[in-house]
């Protein structure tokens, strides 16, 4: 699995999973630091990249467009260092790795993890 890191998040996420084993990126390294989210999504589905973010926007994006990919998951806690929820999203993304390999939407917090199948709406 390859994931990229939005710019709302630390680039430290980078190590933390290249340290589980797979392949990151954080957008800085790989875009504009101020490209809208559908230029973000579109290089994601293109790269075959899994999106990594805080920001609630790219969940309604795949709502809207009823895309199939490429893949998010949402942090939707407040502390969202590596320090502080690194092992729960490493779980989480071993958990749904499956799903997400095929399309879809992880929203994450400190009590659980859901996954929605896409395209929403089906």
């Amino acid at each position: 699995m390859k994931l990229v890191v939005g710019m709302n998040l630390s680039p430290e996420w980078v190590a933390v999973f290249q340290g589980a084993g797979w392949e990151a990126v954080h957008w800085s390294t790989v875009g504009n630091p101020r490209a809208e989210d559908n230029e973000i999504m579109a290089w994601a589905r293109a790269q075959k990249h899994v999106v990594f973010t805080h920001d609630l926007d790219f969940g309604t994006l795949l709502a809207l467009t009823r895309a199939g990919s490429p893949s998010v998951i949402q942090v939707r806690t407040q502390d969202v260092t590596p320090a502080a929820i690194g092992g729960l999203v490493v779980r989480a993304l071993r958990q749904f790795e499956d799903a997400l390999e095929k399309g879809a939407l992880i929203v994450l917090d400190e009590a659980r993890a859901r996954a929605r199948v896409l395209p929403l709406g089906d």
